[in-house]
């Protein structure tokens, strides 16, 4: 039996509801780089391998990664975020504008755009290279009253937080996207929590929820420290994400668990972009939380068999 059927969803509404729904997307920012070459020797300078590129790629990271998902999938999508006044957010903004994402970048003359360089030989990364800065409280100022002013034209808005400090405001982002009567999804960073208090949905990964929450030694255990932190938090819903382990759904009305769908692991890199990425558009297209979560989890099976940071198309997400 098909995705489709399985959830009882008509493929030719579902793809007319997806391309209906408007979904905003905050947070931080970057420009993947891949550097492609071969290794045949080691370094006469360093016990290092010596890579010889011979290709090279770039892609829409971080939080535009998220977009990306949303729009590969046939949904809207607008990117708010900080971006340095250089080449890489040029760059980025284009391959944006390119998949048909409305782009706000505010840009930051004081600042690098954050890039992440990965060097990869024989389809395994060598090395990575990160360039960033931490934007400045004037252009965060000027991005919040942004959010403010068109928050209200979109479905959903999801928050994407990579710890760059992008999302410094994001109580207050919490509060004006309640008061617009907008859901809140947020992919969370760190180990305080409360600044995410009033969010409608976190999606911590398994790692990411350990180091707030604390180790569990079963399931019971998992649970009761999962309501716990909901309910702390005032939140509608808590999804754990559990690599090889699936993904579980926590709700006032209980815990909803379902396996994995991948197929093959190749790479997990912007697997958690593609989760929060469907969620958000399914539930802007008026699909369950439930029925949301499984077309999440179906599509980051799709995503981790590809390399990089990658996106599941609509296509591919249907013909499973």
């Amino acid at each position: 039996m098909g995705l489709m059927q399985e959830l009882k969803l008509d493929a030719a509404k579902l793809a007319e509801s997806l391309a209906a729904a408007r979904v905003l997307v905050v947070g931080d920012v970057m420009l993947d780089r891949y550097w492609f070459g071969d290794v045949s020797r080691i370094s006469p300078e360093a016990p290092v391998p010596v890579a010889r590129i011979g290709r090279s790629e770039e892609r829409a990271g971080g939080a535009a990664n998220v977009a990306r998902n949303i729009a590969g999938l046939g949904g809207k999508a607008t990117i708010l975020s900080v971006v340095g006044d250089d080449e890489a957010a040029d760059v980025l903004e284009q391959l944006l504008l390119d998949d048909g994402i409305a782009t706000s970048f505010k840009r930051d003359a004081n600042i690098a755009t954050t890039v992440k360089l990965r060097v990869v030989a024989r389809q395994q990364q060598l090395i990575r290279l990160d360039f960033e800065d931490a934007p400045s409280h004037e252009i965060l100022a000027d991005k919040l009253q942004e959010f403010s002013a068109i928050v209200a034209r979109h479905d959903v808005v999801i928050l994407s937080d990579y710890g760059k400090g992008g999302l410094t405001h994001v109580a207050e982002m919490i509060r004006l996207a309640c008061e617009a009567g907008k859901p809140v999804l947020i992919d969370p960073k760190g180990d305080d929590y409360s600044k995410y208090a009033g969010a409608t949905l976190l999606t911590p990964n398994r790692s990411e929820f350990r180091q707030v929450a604390g180790s569990w030694s079963s399931e019971e255990a998992l649970v009761r420290k999962a309501e716990a932190l909901r309910e702390e938090l005032s939140l509608e819903a808590l999804l754990v994400t559990r690599s090889e382990e699936g993904m579980t759904l926590f709700r006032a009305d209980g815990a909803l668990h379902q396996p994995t769908f991948a197929r093959e692991v190749y790479d997990v890199s912007g697997a958690g972009d593609t989760v929060i990425g469907t969620l958000g558009l399914a539930l802007a297209a008026g699909q369950s939380m439930p029925v949301a979560m499984s077309l999440a989890n179906a599509a980051a099976g799709v995503v981790v068999g590809k390399l990089g940071t990658a996106v599941c198309s609509q296509q591919e997400l249907f013909a499973l």
